[in-house]
């Protein structure tokens, strides 16, 4: 099983990507860092430089390495666009869409992908936060898009895993103590007791690698955050 994970040098998709190799597959990342990119080579088939936003890139990429069986899609511009409406530059809102989502569609576009496409959305699509409009919006329209999709690219299998608050680098906006201190407050408001992890989300990556009869489905996997 050949698997593609872009943005796989850290947070779920580095989980993922480390899974994903236990689990014997042949794996591929891609991500910007070079620092990131040699840390990930060790434990993966490949590691290569492709800055997701520049289409020419990942069209090369995909031309190089032809036909493989899994796509996974877990991009992030990090905390962008975060806060009121009100005080929020658009430009912040536009560049979070051409982060995340124009990356995900160029990336579904060229892919010579025969098996499944896994995007990482969020569960800010679905919860009622304020200060989250910016996130919910671009995730919001990647949930939106699994079924469609679905339909269209069929044989080949779309769906989504929509992660809630997972303890990644994506926090890195918040220095240490107040990170902490924000995980302990969110961790009383979630079901399972707990924030997530990166190697919760890759499960449910993986699960839905192998679920041959599972597409255009969209899987929370955020400790039932947004039922609590």
């Amino acid at each position: 099983m050949r698997v593609v994970i872009m943005g796989g040098t850290s947070g779920i998709g580095l989980a993922t990507a480390r899974l994903l190799t236990d689990e014997g597959a042949e794996v591929i990342v891609t991500g910007r860092d070079p620092e990131k990119l040699a840390a990930a080579k060790s434990g993966v088939a490949a590691a290569e430089q492709v800055d997701a936003t520049s289409q020419e890139e990942v069209a090369a990429f995909f031309g190089r390495i032809g036909e493989f069986d899994h796509l996974v899609l877990a991009f992030s511009p990090g905390a962008v666009g975060i806060g009121p409406l009100a005080d929020t530059d658009l430009a912040d809102v536009r560049a979070a869409f051409d982060g995340k989502l124009f990356p995900y569609l160029f990336a579904v576009q060229r892919a010579g992908v025969t098996g499944s496409v896994t995007m990482v959305s969020a569960s800010s699509a679905r919860a009622g936060l304020p200060g989250t409009f910016t996130l919910a919006a671009v995730n919001g329209a990647i949930e939106r898009i699994v079924s469609p999709l679905a339909a269209e690219l069929a044989p080949v299998r779309v769906n989504a895993v929509s992660p809630g608050v997972v303890d990644t680098a994506w926090w890195s906006f918040l220095p240490e103590e107040q990170r902490q201190a924000q995980f302990a407050s969110l961790s009383g408001m979630i079901p399972a007791g707990r924030v997530g992890r990166g190697q919760d989300v890759a499960q449910a990556i993986s699960y839905l690698i192998g679920a041959s009869y599972v597409t255009g489905s969209i899987l929370p996997v955020d400790g039932g955050f947004t039922v609590a």
